[in-house]
């Protein structure tokens, strides 16, 4: 008895969607090497922060597989071979990563509504949620790196957000435990 309650179109689209999180993570990773061989610590912290968020939206969506009969596979992702030249260019490419994500994002929101495929529409949609957050939160990289001057920051202001950086939450929640009543 074939117990799989997504169809196969679904389940190869939320196993693309595990590895593109798992690419994010990657992408984070290298961003917060990038940092850290500059001085930026506190950028590193941040960007490894999220490359571990990035991991728990993978597992999360591992899991959803799991519970729906699926069978996820743990598909291999590519080196992040780009590298950027300043940190106006890291946070650029952060938030065009972020971007790009929430648009796959949104493939699979529509793919669930053609399917009519409902307990997917409605896993899909703390996704949303966070994809929202997580552009925001790329914006405000971007605003606070132009207050500080942009590309043309004093060592002083970069020191200081560097510092505001390090020094923010460092709890990454676990993406398993979100709940409808508590998606965080």
């Amino acid at each position: 008895m074939n117990t799989n309650r997504l169809s196969k179109a679904m389940e190869t689209s939320l196993i693309k969607q595990m590895t593109k999180e798992n690419q994010a993570s990657q992408i984070y990773l290298s961003l917060g090497c990038w940092a850290d061989t500059k001085g930026y610590g506190g950028v590193a912290n941040f960007l490894f922060r999220h490359a571990q968020e990035e991991r728990n939206h993978m597992i999360k969506i591992m899991m959803y597989i799991l519970e729906r009969g699926g069978t996820p596979k743990v598909e291999a992702v590519t080196e992040h071979k780009k590298l950027p030249k300043s940190m106006s260019e890291c946070f650029d490419m952060v938030f065009q990563h972020e971007v790009d994500n929430t648009n796959a994002i949104y493939g699979l929101v529509n793919q669930s509504m053609e399917e009519k495929d409902w307990a997917t529409w409605n896993f899909a949609q703390w996704f949303v949620k966070e994809q929202t957050e997580e552009e925001k939160l790329a914006l405000s990289l971007i605003d606070k790196l132009k207050i500080a001057g942009g590309d043309r920051a004093t060592d002083e202001s970069l020191f200081e957000l560097d510092k505001y950086l390090g020094n923010a939450p460092d709890d990454v929640p676990l993406a398993r435990e979100s709940t409808a009543d508590n998606p965080e």
